[in-house]
Parts: structure tokens; C-alpha cells; sequence
């Protein structure tokens, strides 16, 4: 196709502001799928993407449009995730587009993600398209959500579209502002091949089967091709486009997007961000500026269930970062729970999804350690430390101080719910920066925040505070010094690794305590006394013990003398006194999970 007549663009938003389903209303307004084919969110191809109702990986699908003007249109569609945890697929994305289009809720208006895909797109030059989606709602404030678009992007209010994806309205208006207003690609088809990786998929019997975005030349079967990053070199066995199936076709030109197979067994070598020349072009093209490399912000260490299963647990790893590329994992082993891995995790939606995806895609049970993120140690002899296992601390002694990652905060909430979202900010050692009034009824509050207090449950305290209407967004800043120190967990005199956590120090007795009262409900009795203790150092903060099960062993005298039973509660108790030393306390997962429901 001429590349004049091609439009890559995708669709970004706050979570749940309708992008899917404006995506769906693009495919049958293009015949793109058949009747059977089509159904709600049908980009959404996992199974729990239709369960939680959000969208976790990005979704590319070519569709052919027959404008007004005659000439047909070939239209590369991506449809993003909205959630925070998930903002790495849409820079990814947008890296392979020339255009986007912007939807917001005419309810909810621009919210905390809004921004900052919006600032992924002028960052990466893309032509921008507003639209206002749910306008058919009762409650839509059209008027208002207009003026905040134009105050945003110093655009008119003709510029801005309206639609209800769910009605069908507006959707022709959304076609033809994508074909006038974005801008065709501007590759050379006679230049050298070069391909941006954008995206990866694994399919057991052809390997790693890259996702392309074509800027210069071309690609087509029987090629010899090269990665650049990586060196591997191919022969191209089938490359085609995506309709939620592949098919296979001749050849991708400069401006296409599509897929490419090359029996990529190692899969490694299918680095998202690589760039793919032809090998026989000497010397080879400059590649690509790829992708800067995502930098995980939540850490936990995971562990197979059984410890048969470790070699698929690491099996399903490389997959899984294969197709999600800010999944990071190393090996790990732990003394209460053997060998694993640690992995880096962008929040702790995306942590939950892993967990997930390695269950039901690869059969593997997993035990994950309590989160936390990557902490600075410096030391008295000059040496600075990155640490993200709090066992591996080194001896106070020798510490200078602790450095704890802050991230910087945007929270959109209505005007009335300003003063809880204050509290709670302060609350969790926030430092004020800013707080702007964006209209009567909308604030922007700026905090700096640590890291480590927004893990759990800030996102959960703050919809409930502000009944479901507050949103955020954050970016890793910099490094701060704080009064922490490392809370150490012991059953029966023993340090439990995967337990253990860096917290403030004016915290740290109030989570010691809590932590101790959860596991003794959660951990079952033994034969023997069970001893918790939470310590910071050499001292004990909160201890608890988990009292024994008691078998009656004189059930079986029924007369005689009373020393008779006396000897034999004291042979009892000093078996459960050689048991007490040599036995091992079962920790179940609940354990590990009561830290992430702790208030």
C-alpha cells in the first residue's frame, strides 16, 4: 500500500474511560471482524483481562477503512492499559505510532493517567487527537471536560470529538479525524531495512515471534536478518499482520506494522527495543533509539510451592518477560523457603498479574515474600549499596545511613475531599509541594511521597476517603535519608528472611505488633509452643506464642495412684521439649499475604 494511505495510532486513557470499547466501535465501523467474530473488548484476549475488566497488555490489529474520498486506508491500531502499573506498554506503544487518540470520560473528566500519557505523547512528538467519550450519560459534564481539554492542549472546542462508544455515536467523526489529522509514516522504503521491536509473543512451536514496527525498507520471507542489541542472526520463515489471528502475507514495507517469525528459540534474543536489519546490508543502518529501560519500583521474591517446579517457575518467567519487558527477575534462595527468584515489578497491580498469569499460562504455585522497593545503604567506609533484599542489609555497625527512594504524586480529587486527602498525605510522611484548583469542583494535589508508604493500601485509603472519585499518578524522583531500620521476624528463635522488612523506625513497633497478632491467628497450632517475635537489631518490640496442642495422655488411667499420671504428663512434656528442637513450624502463604491486608 502506499505509504501515504497508512495510519498507526493507538488509544490512551485513565483506566476505565472507555478505550476498548471505542476500540470495538472502530472494528466494526472498518468490517474489520466478522458478526461471530465481535464482542465487548474483544483486544482483550486474556481471561483476566474480561474478569478484572481492564486492559494489562497492549493490542495491535491492522483494519482497511474506505474514506469518503475514495482511496482506502490501512489503520494500525494499538489499544493501551490505563492503570499506572501498567504505563511502560503505552510508552511502548506510542514509540511505533504517529498519532493517538486521547479519550476522556465526560463524567470523570481528565484524570491523574490522563496526564501522564499525555505527557508520553508530546514527548515522543505524536499528533494528538481529544475525544470525550460517555456523552449519552446522565451525568456527563460536557461543557466542563471541554474547557479542561482546551486549557490542556490549547486546542478549540470544534477540534474536540464527541462520542458515546457504547450509543455508537461520533464514531465516523473519530475515522475521519484519524486519517486528516494524523500524519502518514515517514520512513524511506528504499533505505536499508530497519524494524523496532515493540512487542514479543512466545509460541511453543516457532519460538519468539516479534512484534515490528517497519520505519525504513522492508521485510519478507527468506530475508537474512540481524538483531542488533543481541547479534542474533535469522532467516526469515513468515512474516504478516494481526486480526486477532495472524495472517501471513508477502511482505511488511516501511510504515507497516506486523509480526515476523524467525524460529527464535533463544529467547533473549528478542529484546523489546531491538532493531531488526538485513544482514546482507554492509554496513549496517544505525539502529533505532529503542526504549529507555524500565527500572522496576516493587520487589518481592517468589518461590515455587513445591521445589520440583522451580525449573518451570523460571521457564515461565523468561516467557513472561519476554512479553512484558518491565518484568525483571533474578536467583534468589532463601533459608525458610529454598530457591527462587526475586522480581522487579513496576506496583503492586503488576505484581498481582504475574502471579496470576504464572499460575493459570504455566501451572506454577507460587509463594511471594512480602514486597518492598530498592533501598540506597551507604556506608562508613565511603561504599554506597542498592538493596531491594532486606536480608542482605549489612551489620548496623558499619551503616552511615539508609537512603529511601520518593516518588512524586499527582492526585486529581473534587474540592470536598481535599482536606482527608491532606491527611492522609501527611500521614504517610508526604512533603507538601503543591495544590492547584484546576476548576470548582477539581484539585490537583502535588506531593513527595516515599515509595515503600504507597505500596499497600494508599490507593485503596484514598478512593475510600474520597468515595471512589480521587485518582493518582507517580514518577520515581530521587533518593531521601530516612530513620530506617530492619524488622526482623523470629519463630522459635529462628530470623524468617522472607519476612523480614525496612521500615521507619517510628513505625516499625506498630507493624512489628500487628504483624506478630495476624501471624499467630493465621500459623496452626503444633504439638510444641510456638514462639513469634518481631525484633529490630537485638531487641525484641512484640512477641507472641502460639500455644500447644495438648494430647491426653492419662485418658487411659482410670484408677490407681496419682504419681502414675504425674509421670506421664512429665514424659509429655519433655517430648515436647526434644520436638520443640529439632521440629519445623509450617508457614502457609496466608502468612505472607496478611502483610498486604494490614491496615
Amino acid at each position: 500500500m502506499d505509504q501515504k494511505h497508512i495510519r498507526n495510532f493507538c488509544i490512551i486513557a485513565h483506566i476505565d474511560h472507555g478505550k476498548s470499547t471505542l476500540a470495538d466501535r472502530l472494528l466494526e465501523a472498518t468490517a474489520t471482524l466478522g458478526v461471530r467474530e465481535m464482542r465487548a473488548q474483544v483486544l482483550d484476549s486474556m481471561d483476566l483481562e474480561r474478569e478484572r475488566g481492564i486492559t494489562i497488555k497492549a493490542h495491535a490489529i491492522r483494519m482497511e477503512h474506505h474514506a469518503p474520498d475514495g482511496a482506502q486506508y490501512q489503520l494500525n491500531l494499538i489499544d493501551t492499559p490505563g492503570h499506572v502499573d501498567f504505563n511502560y506498554e503505552v510508552s511502548r506503544s506510542l514509540a511505533a505510532c504517529e498519532g493517538a487518540l486521547l479519550v476522556v470520560d465526560a463524567v470523570q473528566g481528565v484524570q491523574a493517567q490522563t496526564l501522564s500519557n499525555l505527557l508520553l505523547a508530546m514527548e515522543n512528538d505524536l499528533a494528538v487527537i481529544p475525544v470525550i467519550n460517555k456523552i449519552d450519560l446522565a451525568a456527563a459534564r460536557i461543557e466542563e471536560v471541554a474547557a479542561e481539554l482546551m486549557d490542556l492542549l490549547a486546542v478549540e472546542q470544534e477540534e474536540i470529538l464527541l462520542v458515546s462508544a457504547k450509543q455508537n455515536l461520533g464514531v465516523d467523526r473519530v475515522l475521519e479525524a484519524i486519517i486528516g489529522k494524523i500524519p502518514a509514516p515517514s520512513g524511506n522504503p528504499d533505505k536499508p531495512l530497519r524494524a523496532l521491536i515493540f512487542d514479543s509473543s512466545f509460541d511453543f512451536y516457532r519460538g519468539a515471534v516479534p512484534l515490528v514496527r517497519v520505519v525504513d525498507g522492508y521485510l519478507e520471507k527468506g530475508m537474512e536478518i540481524r538483531l542488533l542489541a543481541t547479534g542474533g542472526r535469522y532467516e526469515v520463515l513468515e512474516v504478516g499482520l494481526q486480526r486477532l489471528k495472524t495472517i501471513p502475507t508477502q511482505r511488511l514495507s516501511s510504515g507497516e506494522v506486523g509480526y515476523v517469525v524467525a524460529s527464535i528459540k533463544r529467547l533473549s534474543h528478542a529484546r523489546v527495543g531491538d532493531t531488526i536489519v538485513n544482514d546482507a546490508e554492509r554496513p549496517h543502518p544505525q539502529p533505532l533509539p529503542g526504549y529507555r529501560e524500565v527500572k522496576p519500583m516493587v520487589f518481592a521474591a517468589v518461590f515455587p510451592m513445591d521445589n520440583d517446579q522451580y525449573d518451570d517457575l523460571k521457564e515461565g518467567l523468561e516467557r513472561l518477560h519476554l512479553n512484558d519487558a518491565s518484568l525483571s527477575y533474578e536467583p534468589e534462595s532463601s533459608l525458610a523457603l529454598g530457591f527462587g527468584f526475586r522480581c522487579g515489578f513496576l506496583g503492586m497491580l503488576h505484581m498481582e498479574i504475574v502471579q496470576e498469569r504464572l499460575l493459570r499460562e504455566h501451572g506454577v504455585k507460587i509463594l511471594a515474600t512480602v514486597p518492598n522497593v530498592r533501598f540506597r545503604v551507604n556506608l562508613k567506609k565511603g561504599e554506597a549499596l542498592e538493596l531491594s533484599n532486606p536480608a542482605a542489609l549489612p551489620d548496623p555497625a558499619g551503616i552511615e545511613n539508609i537512603e529511601e527512594p520518593l516518588v512524586k504524586v499527582r492526585i486529581f480529587v473534587p474540592s470536598e475531599y481535599v482536606g482527608p486527602s491532606l491527611e492522609l498525605c501527611n500521614g504517610r510522611r508526604g512533603e507538601y509541594l503543591e495544590m492547584l484548583y484546576l476548576d470548582q469542583y477539581k484539585v490537583e494535589l502535588i506531593y513527595l511521597l516515599p515509595l515503600s508508604e504507597i505500596l499497600f493500601d494508599f490507593y485503596d485509603r484514598l478512593k475510600t476517603i474520597s468515595r471512589g472519585y480521587a485518582s493518582f499518578d507517580y514518577e520515581l524522583q530521587n533518593y531521601r535519608k530516612g530513620d530506617l531500620v530492619r524488622l526482623d521476624i523470629l519463630i522459635n528463635g529462628e530470623v524468617v528472611d522472607a519476612l523480614s522488612a525496612i521500615i521507619h523506625r517510628d513505625k516499625a513497633r506498630t507493624w512489628g505488633m500487628r504483624l506478630i497478632e495476624k501471624l499467630k491467628e493465621l500459623i496452626p497450632r503444633q504439638l510444641f509452643e510456638v514462639v513469634l517475635q518481631a525484633a529490630i537489631g537485638g531487641r525484641v518490640i512484640a512477641r507472641e506464642v502460639v500455644r500447644p496442642l495438648r494430647k491426653n495422655v492419662t485418658a487411659k488411667c482410670y484408677g490407681g495412684d496419682i504419681t502414675r499420671k504425674r509421670k506421664l504428663i512429665e514424659r509429655q512434656r519433655e517430648g515436647k521439649r526434644r520436638m520443640k528442637q529439632v521440629g519445623k513450624v509450617e508457614i502457609p502463604q496466608e502468612a505472607f499475604l496478611a502483610v498486604l491486608k494490614m491496615d
